[in-house]
């Protein structure tokens, strides 16, 4: 579903139980004048009560003599009665809820002990059932994408800080692999340049449901700060920590022309055993037209390398082609993931504090091991970020 996890995230959230929990009576009336106590903005309130005639319209029309319609015609009106009915139908429920939610506060205050503890426990599912209706309806409304169904390609590159953003780059890592581990997800790593626990880049390849959908809000500088081992006076050190996050293209989203391309073989090169330098296997595919060059010589043939590597090009040249629409449409978005440097972090990673922060949201938790082991305080950064963006973009339908 194109909201993931909202309903979840809404439950748990103080701030939208304190909006109802805490508002009187009087001051939320049935009708419009509900759309300011909801997360759905008053635009979208209007909008949405607008579509309520149509659907009604459009139930009419349909319930009435349609043999007079052309054939064309009544398809269009039978699509335009579901399509307005995903979001009238959890509408209506929404105004219900509202209207039951009014009721039970007056029950809660009453005097009556008996009856304000089971308007009190009738309240916590009111409540949920409104923020479900509210999840079904910001899913509806916002545009889908079909990249975010895609299996992903995750980069990683050690940015400044010299050998302690080498060992983070690792550590990053290991946290997506766990990540993926916990999820169900495969994790294929495609090209690693690594030595010892000191990762300077890799690219990999994770499959699985919905990957990047969950994975794209990674993208951008990760910035960690702490105590290296080998610092004897007890300073810290800043290091950063570039991830990428690229949709895998299928063959079908993306055309390559031989022609566009200049495929040069060498041999491998680093840490490797009797099969480095023996062959010429490693690959280095350029797109001319864009500049693109990717390399690859993880695999002993050059056949398996130049899939690999190709499969790189197509996912850059994909979310090249992704983020060229994207600005077209929405103009207000950047997405380039930065060059590395500390000013543009996007998460600062605190080990002296225990505290990871992403800046984007300003959200702070105090469990640094948990998020490096994959657990549900990373996801619970991801769900916050999702809930931002599903926000920031029903802002724009306004």
């Amino acid at each position: 579903m194109r909201c993931l996890s909202l309903l979840r995230i809404l439950r748990s959230s103080d701030a939208f139980h304190r909006r109802y929990a805490s508002v009187k009576p009087a001051t939320l009336p049935a009708g419009s004048d509900l759309a300011g106590k909801s997360s759905l903005s008053p635009r979208i309130h209007e909008k949405l009560q607008i579509l309520q005639t149509k659907y009604a319209e459009l139930n009419q029309q349909m319930s009435g003599d349609v043999s007079k319609l052309g054939r064309e015609e009544l398809a269009r009106l039978s699509k335009d009665l579901n399509e307005t009915g995903l979001l009238v139908m959890p509408y209506s429920r929404l105004l219900q809820h509202y209207n039951e939610l009014v009721e039970l506060q007056q029950m809660i205050e009453s005097k009556d002990k008996s009856l304000q503890e089971m308007a009190s426990e009738e309240k916590t599912g009111t409540l949920e059932a409104i923020a479900d209706c509210e999840r079904e309806i910001v899913s509806n409304l916002l545009p889908q994408d079909t990249a975010e169904k895609a299996n992903a390609i995750l980069e990683l590159r050690a940015g400044t800080g010299g050998n302690e953003a080498s060992l983070f780059c690792g550590e990053l890592l290991e946290m997506y692999q766990r990540f993926s581990q916990l999820r169900g997800w495969k994790f294929n790593k495609m090209s690693i340049s690594e030595d010892g626990d000191k990762v300077k880049e890799a690219v990999i390849e994770i499959s699985g449901r919905n990957v990047f959908g969950v994975l794209m809000f990674e993208s951008g500088t990760h910035r960690v700060q702490r105590v290296p081992a080998t610092e004897s006076q007890g300073r810290i050190h800043t290091s950063t920590v570039t991830v990428a996050v690229l949709p895998e293209a299928a063959d079908v989203h993306v055309e390559v022309k031989e022609s566009d391309l200049r495929i040069e073989c060498c041999r491998a090169s680093g840490a490797g055993g009797q099969h480095v330098n023996t062959t010429d296997s490693a690959v280095r595919i350029t797109h001319l037209p864009t500049g693109i060059f990717v390399e690859n010589q993880q695999e002993r043939s050059q056949i398996q390398n130049k899939e690999k590597a190709m499969k790189v090009l197509r996912a850059r040249l994909y979310d090249m082609e992704r983020q060229r629409l994207d600005k077209e449409r929405r103009a207000s978005r950047n997405k380039l993931i930065g060059s590395g440097d500390r000013s543009e972090k996007i998460r600062t990673y605190n080990f002296a504090q225990n505290r990871v922060t992403d800046h984007r949201i300003n959200l702070s938790l105090y469990d640094i091991e948990g998020i490096l082991n994959g657990t549900e305080s990373m996801q619970h950064i991801i769900d916050q970020l999702r809930m931002q963006h599903d926000l920031d973009e029903l802002a724009n339908l306004d």
